[in-house]
């Protein structure tokens, strides 16, 4: 038979779409060169314990995307060895856990590679994954036979009710169940990536369960209250809806209120931070000071009226405005030298050198007001002239054990130092003294020539004045002539 050219194209045509189509079935389909000779391909060996039913050709995945097959799995020894032909074109880190999973009720096992963490190096031709990193599913025959023998141990008639009574309690229940279980499922799966925060809390939670058992005297105490509290609110019901019902009345009065007083409340509350932090800095001493007050009213009050309503001669407060005045004497102990103390007149003001106080003993009579005996706000019971001393574990140490410097004012009995000025402190001299006019006066009249040539008569001071004096009298001024 002769071809023509027409049929020789056609020919032509038809073995080249053949040829392409064999090649897309032996390369792209079929992945002969790789399952032939491996190429595109590396092996990686598993050790397992068991097979766990897996088997030749299986699936090998990572995160959940095929990436092999199982090529082999042989026994050996210690165990199982299963070989997986893995694509070329796949990182897989080095550190993996290889499991394997059913992939449906009937078997199907296939290894899931799981990465355990992100390690720079990936799997290589020859890698071998021990048996440590491997887990198998529980043998469904077991499982079955457990279940048969169970089933076996439970009386007919209970395992009819039992299997009703399940599904009146589960029946139409199948949605709610799915979710239950997916969500459990998503609970372990998180759990294990959170694996380690998880141990941190089991292992620290000893410590808030103690204190909670150390506590559990105040939360019953708590929960006392509480029920007091509601019981309360039970009882007055109609107050408790009528605040409800006026609330958004009186909120919106407020609203407006504060609006109105807009331009300076900040400023007063602004304010009002800064005494609050004072107040809580000095809050034991306040506490203290609320405690005394109403003590010391009653105190005044006693001295005011102590007599009132009685048939006593003298009747008013039983007060004494004795000053007292350098009784005790001036405490000098700790203050600086006379040589070095400066004249009352002076009028500039020099840095005053640290520790210039009454440096006597505490517990001395004297002076207890004094600085030493300032009360420690953040350490109850202590007493010290300054914070540092307060804050630290310092305690108070006087300049010496009497009240007033005994010897050389230089030398102490506890060895401290006395305070001194400065050495680079200048030596201001005194003003001088302002001059003194004197006037003399005559006796007998009672006149004296004033520093502006005037004469001037002091009635009560010549000898004819009268005796009896009034306060009056001392407020008027003296007549000039």
């Amino acid at each position: 038979m002769r071809l023509t050219r027409r049929i020789k194209i056609q020919l032509a045509l038809f073995a080249t779409v053949a040829l392409i189509f064999a090649a897309v079935m032996v390369f792209g389909y079929m992945k002969l060169p790789a399952h032939l000779f491996g190429i595109g391909r590396y092996t990686v060996t598993l050790d397992l314990n068991e097979a766990g039913g897996l088997y030749k050709n299986a699936n090998v995945t990572y995160r959940g995307t095929e990436v092999g097959n199982v090529e082999s799995v042989d026994l050996t020894p210690t165990g199982v060895r299963a070989k997986l032909s893995i694509k070329s074109t796949a990182s897989i880190p080095s550190d993996v856990q290889a499991e394997i999973h059913s992939q449906s009720a009937v078997g199907e096992q296939f290894v899931a590679l799981i990465p355990r963490g992100a390690s720079p190096q990936s799997l290589a031709d020859g890698a071998v994954i021990p048996v440590a990193d491997t887990s198998v599913p529980p043998d469904i025959n077991a499982l079955l036979d457990a279940t048969n023998q169970g089933l076996q141990a439970i009386p007919r008639d209970s395992l009819n009710t039992a299997i009703n009574e399940s599904y009146t309690a589960v029946g139409g229940l199948g949605p709610d169940i799915s979710r239950l279980v997916k969500g459990s499922t998503t609970l372990a799966i998180d759990a294990r990536n959170n694996i380690d925060s998880l141990t941190s809390l089991i292992d620290q939670a000893q410590p808030v369960l103690d204190s909670q058992t150390d506590t559990a005297d105040s939360i019953r105490g708590w929960a006392r209250n509480v029920a007091a509290i509601t019981e309360q609110l039970s009882s007055h019901n109609a107050a408790v809806s009528g605040i409800l019902r006026n609330g958004g009345q009186t909120a919106a009065e407020a609203r407006q209120l504060v609006e109105r007083v807009q331009p300076t409340l900040p400023v007063l509350l602004a304010n009002l931070v800064g005494l609050g932090n004072v107040a809580v800095t000095y809050q034991p001493a306040l506490e203290q000071l609320l405690v005394l007050i109403p003590q010391g009213v009653a105190d005044l009050q006693a001295g005011v009226v102590a007599n009132l309503g009685t048939k006593q001669a003298y009747k008013g407060a039983f007060l004494s405005f004795n000053l007292n005045l350098n009784d005790p004497t001036t405490c000098s102990t700790g203050f600086l030298p006379a040589q070095q103390q400066r004249v009352a007149a002076m009028v500039d003001a020099p840095d005053r050198p640290d520790g210039i106080y009454c440096r006597i003993p505490q517990d001395s009579q004297r002076n207890v007001r004094g600085a030493r005996n300032l009360p420690c706000l953040t350490r109850p019971g202590k007493r010290a002239p300054t914070v540092d001393m307060c804050e630290s574990d310092q305690p108070y140490v006087p300049l010496n054990d009497g009240y007033n410097w005994k010897g050389d004012p230089n030398a102490t009995l506890s060895g401290q130092g006395v305070p001194q000025r400065p050495d680079n402190t200048p030596r201001v001299e005194p003003p001088p003294a302002a001059p003194i006019a004197v006037a003399q006066y005559d006796p007998v009249t009672g006149g004296y020539i004033g520093p502006d040539g005037h004469l001037y008569t002091q009635a009560d001071l010549a000898g004819t004045a009268p005796k009896g004096k009034t306060w009056q009298t001392m407020m008027q001024p003296p007549t000039a002539h």
